[in-house]
């Protein structure tokens, strides 16, 4: 069975870090190319960042040099740390599984709140 589990969101004053995990079952993870989505109340769903597994990484220009993708292969798991947080960062932050080169992922986790305000 498919699993993808976000963890890390939480309230955030702008400016502020905060680091996003997803948890992924083994099959998915090392067959996969792994990303996150962000979903903001009225607006489009967009892609932040991806990465391949091999480590080739891909991200919405909006947060170029500010957000970070990893994957650690041992624990399964892909990152999104994210810094210099913006009022505009606000969403529900989703974990995907494949679509790095076709733009749509073929899994989906449930989400995790991301909020940035004063």
């Amino acid at each position: 069975q498919v699993q993808l589990v976000e963890s890390g969101g939480s309230l955030v004053q702008p400016g502020g870090s905060l680091r996003l995990s997803c948890a992924a079952s083994g099959s998915i993870f090392s067959r996969y190319s792994m990303g996150w989505y962000r979903q903001a109340p009225g607006k489009q769903r967009e892609m932040v960042a991806a990465i391949t597994t091999g480590d080739s990484t891909n991200y919405a220009d909006s947060v170029k040099g500010r957000f970070a993708i990893s994957r650690d292969k041992a624990k399964n798991t892909v990152y999104l740390q994210m810094n210099s947080l913006k009022p505009e960062d606000t969403a529900v932050y989703l974990c995907t599984a494949g679509g790095y080169y076709s733009g749509t992922p073929r899994y989906w986790g449930r989400g995790t709140q991301v909020t940035v305000s004063s």
